[in-house]
């Protein structure tokens, strides 16, 4: 069972009555990740920095827990076992899921005591407390750990102080870095990293995550679970979100919208556009984005018999909203005439193809 947090606990990513990485001592999928890491451990020659890139909410930040915990739990050179297994109940595993272990730091954006809001992103300062760590001699001989999650969320100063340590690391340390595009990190940091992509869960494995998340997560009945698996690309956390009530009907609403896209019903994507403005809906813009993506996915693979230059347009419209989307949150702008924009283009491109 998760540990409760209090009302001010509060990071990036966190899914309501959902037990953290940290928090999860199992992974499931991913055997051939766990096999690279276990290797390494147990030939003595671990690089010292890793990245871990994947979708979001496939479970790398769960991989790069356990990496850590195995470590940590087996400090002496040579001393790991053959497997990344550790105990819930061995006093590292508690530490590890508290964030109160000496020798590791997690970089990771999270709301500081009194502060209204999560910061946007993770800023030098905070970049340069975690990192003090790597100051100091681990207890045990065992390694120092930093665990960056993620990658996306770093500015360019707390990126640069990352990079300086990664360049010249102390001896016995560890970054894991996760990153849901590790393209858009800086080439620097990655050509000093040693990559491992994770691939998407299968619909079995995410019905298996879900399944499993013990109490106060509400189990969903056998169908919600299995539309939500079907729909989450797999992502747990996406899967999560479609369990929500109110992103489900939002789904239902956007796929809805596309059904007629030919002839935008504008009365009902005023209200849409109206639901997703504010900064609380953020979760369900991005599910509406996940509706539309997977529509042109859909429709460019049904009409794939047909010349790549008519269906262009469809793939014009999947860019400029990507794009659109990251200014949006970068720069707080209105979501609105994202979203106008978005149906309107869609809608030429559909009619166009």
């Amino acid at each position: 069972m998760p540990p409760e947090r209090p009302d001010d606990d509060v990071e990036a990513g966190d899914l309501a009555d959902v037990p953290r990485p940290r928090e999860c001592t199992r992974l499931v999928g991913h055997a051939a990740a766990e096999a690279a890491f276990a290797g390494a451990i147990a030939s003595g020659r671990l690089h010292h920095a890793w990245l871990i890139g994947g979708a979001q909410g496939i479970g790398k930040a769960t991989l790069a827990y356990r990496v850590a915990r195995s470590l940590l739990a087996n400090p002496e050179p040579g001393a790991g076992p053959a497997s990344l297994d550790v105990d819930p109940a061995h006093p590292v595993a508690r530490k590890v899921a508290a964030l109160s272990h000496p020798n590791l730091v997690a970089l990771r954006r999270h709301r500081q005591p009194g502060a209204k809001a999560l910061p946007t992103k993770i800023g030098v300062d905070a970049a340069r407390r975690a990192l003090d760590l790597f100051g100091s001699t681990a207890g045990n001989a065992g390694y120092r750990i930093c665990i960056v999650d993620s990658a996306e969320d770093l500015n360019a100063n707390s990126a640069n102080a990352l990079l300086k340590m990664v360049e010249e690391p102390p001896p016995r340390s560890l970054f894991l870095i996760v990153s849901h595009a590790p393209g858009r990190l800086l080439p620097t940091i990655r050509s000093r990293c040693r990559a491992l992509s994770l691939r998407p869960l299968s619909e079995a494995q995410v019905t298996e995550v879900v399944a499993g998340f013990p109490g106060p997560f509400r189990a969903p009945s056998p169908e919600a679970l299995a539309r939500a698996a079907a729909l989450a690309e797999g992502s747990v956390a996406r899967a999560v979100q479609m369990l929500d009530p109110a992103t489900a009907g939002l789904v239902a609403e956007v796929e809805a919208l596309l059904a007629g896209i030919e002839r935008p019903d504008w009365r009902r994507i005023l209200a849409l556009a109206e639901t997703l403005a504010g900064r609380e809906a953020e979760p369900l813009f991005e599910a509406s984005l996940d509706t539309v993506f997977r529509f042109v996915s859909s429709e460019l693979d049904r009409r794939r018999a047909e010349p790549p230059a008519r269906l262009a347009a469809l793939v014009e419209v999947c860019d400029k909203t990507a794009r659109a989307a990251r200014e949006a949150a970068t720069f707080n702008l209105d979501r609105r005439p994202l979203v106008l924009s978005l149906f309107g283009d869609l809608a030429g491109a559909v009619r166009a193809a």
